[in-house]
Order: C-alpha cells, then structure tokens, then sequence
C-alpha cells in the first residue's frame, strides 16, 4: 500500500497492535479500545477498513497485522524512536516529554529525513526511556536479568534501566522523585502492601506498587 493512502488513524492502529503484541497481550478490539481511547464501534469500523485494505486479518477475534501490516508498524515505531532520541540528544529536550510530541511529529517524517536521523543518529541507540525501537516483553527483559521495581529486594542499590513511556503524568511523577534511566536508587523498605522506600538523589521516596510496575532495574554497576 502506497504510504499516501494510509492516514494518521491507520498507523496509530497498526503501531498500537504492534505495541501490543510485543509486550504479550493477544490483540482483541478490547485492547485497542484501551490504549487509543476510543469507542467500541470505532474500532469496529477501523478493523474492518484495516482488512479490506490487507493490512490486519481478524482470527478467533484476535486482530493480526499481515506481513504488509507488520512492516508500516516497524516503519512507524522506528520513526518515533528516532524523534524521540533526535529530541533528546540534539535538542535536549526533557526526557519526560519526548514521547508525547514525537506521537505528533511520527507521522510527518519522510523516507529522506529518516535515513538523515538514521545517519545521525545510528540504529543502536536506546530512546530517553531505556527503550529499543520495538517494546521488548517482560520475559525477555528477565532473560537479561532485569527486574521491576515492584521485586527490588530490601537493603539493595540498583540502577534504573527504563520505564513505561506512555503516561506523562506517570514520567514526570518518577522523574520529580528523581527516577529516571540511568540513575541508581538504593531500595530502603518494603511494605507489606507492596510500596517500595528509596533513597534516590531527590531524598528518601515511597513508590506504590502500580507504578513500581513500570520500572525497570538492573543490579548497581
């Protein structure tokens, strides 16, 4: 499909799916409900112009890119990968509020101004999140020995590898209590309601357990 036919509502769905997929969820329309906040039969309506246009196939009510699908996903997340570390490490911008406005600027980037960021910028490189280009799921975080705040062990020092990047509020709550990638927190207590204590170069910190959920640590080096 010629990139021109497809609109902004069309990659959104494709990269949300894509999304989806690589941090283990089975895509139903319930999913992408969810994570574009949009109506049921609006989903409906943008599935069925996905099929018709060979981009997604529907099996046992899970929605499926085809290989077509999968590539202007790819195509997609790697464009707003590259904005968010072009934001970051050209113009400096807060790392808390890059992806948001690489949301806006991933669907205007031409084949040209990719390959010149591609040329700047590299393939390699994670996004001010600690993130790859692609979410990487949870099992194969662990498989590098990574863990999530919420299983921090009591009296340990960590350094933080990367968050959940989807929630402004959530990013600029870690990032005013000083946890950010890159940083190392030292975890003070545990909780019996699973609340997390750190010292974190803002000071002495609690976390709740939903957002500790959504960081990510390695082991202090």
């Amino acid at each position: 499909m010629a990139r021109s036919r497809l609109t902004v509502s069309k990659e959104d769905y494709l990269k949300a799916i894509l999304e989806a997929e690589r941090e283990g969820e089975h895509v139903i329309s319930a999913t992408l409900v969810h994570r574009l906040a949009v109506s049921a039969p609006a989903v409906t309506m943008a599935i069925r112009r996905l099929k018709k246009d060979g981009l997604v196939e529907v099996r046992q009510g899970q929605v499926q890119l085809t290989p077509e699908g999968r590539d202007i996903a790819r195509r997609i997340v790697t464009r707003h990968h590259l904005i968010e570390r072009m934001l970051s490490e050209i113009f400096g911008m807060d790392w808390y509020k890059v992806h948001d406005e690489a949301e806006r600027l991933e669907h205007a980037v031409s084949d040209d101004f990719e390959q010149l960021l591609i040329e700047k910028l590299g393939t390699d490189g994670l996004c001010p999140h600690g993130n790859d280009a692609e979410p990487e799921p949870s099992a194969s975080r662990r498989k590098r020995g990574l863990l999530q705040l919420s299983e921090a062990q009591q009296g340990s020092t960590y350094r933080v590898t990367a968050t959940y990047e989807r929630d402004r509020e959530l990013l600029e709550f870690l990032d005013s209590r000083g946890i950010r990638p890159g940083v190392h927190v030292e975890v003070r207590e545990r909780s019996y309601d699973k609340t997390v204590t750190l010292r974190t170069d803002t000071g002495v910190v609690s976390i709740g357990a939903p957002v500790a959920d959504k960081v990510w640590l390695s082991l202090k080096k």
